[in-house]
């Protein structure tokens, strides 16, 4: 063997041993290149799976506090349509037959907080029935159209210093949160 044949096997194992260093090390960059790829792509893949889950939440969350809103306006435009009809029924009921009893009820609850009334108020349009209920009591008193006394009297003291309202819109609209509060709960439940 000569001295060229020794340098080339030299030389050729120098390279196989160079090449096969390469490809180690070749082989080993791409695995750490695959384990960094699988490691990022898992990072991304739990950050979205985060962001997703946040949007998921905020997104229903905002779903419950539109439906709350929702509910809370129909309750709303419920309470005000009750209080509405029942508006409507306390002043279809001055053209009821019964309705003298009522406004004698509402004067002598005037006439307990003010004895010394001389003088009725109400709404020309029940005045027949403000006079049907003086005459239940037995009582004479001056009447005098107000109309802004409706669904009952307005009993006024000597020389007009005190009065007293008793009507049934201001009793409803006296009770109007305590009701408010019954009919929220009863829209509630049913």
């Amino acid at each position: 063997m000569s001295l060229g044949d020794i340098l080339e096997t030299e030389i050729q194992g120098e390279i196989t041993r160079i090449h096969s260093d390469a490809q180690a090390k070749a082989e080993q960059i791409v695995a750490q290149a695959q384990e960094r790829a699988t490691s990022m792509v898992d990072s991304r893949t739990r950050a979205l799976q985060t962001d997703y889950a946040a949007g998921l939440t905020r997104a229903k969350s905002a779903a419950d506090l539109d439906a709350n809103a929702q509910r809370l306006s129909a309750s709303d435009s419920l309470q005000v349509q009750a209080f509405q009809t029942a508006e409507g029924f306390l002043q279809a009921a001055t053209t009821a037959p019964e309705y003298p009893q009522v406004l004698a009820k509402l004067i002598q609850e005037g006439l307990t907080a003010l004895p010394s009334a001389e003088v009725v108020e109400a709404a020309l349009a029940e005045h027949d029935a403000v006079r049907a209920a003086l005459a239940q009591l037995g009582k004479t008193m001056d009447l005098r159209v107000n109309e802004s006394v409706k669904t009952g009297v307005r009993l006024v003291g000597p020389g007009g210093k005190a009065s007293v309202q008793n009507t049934l819109l201001g009793r409803l609209n006296a009770s109007r949160s305590e009701l408010s509060a019954q009919v929220s709960r009863m829209l509630a439940e049913g």
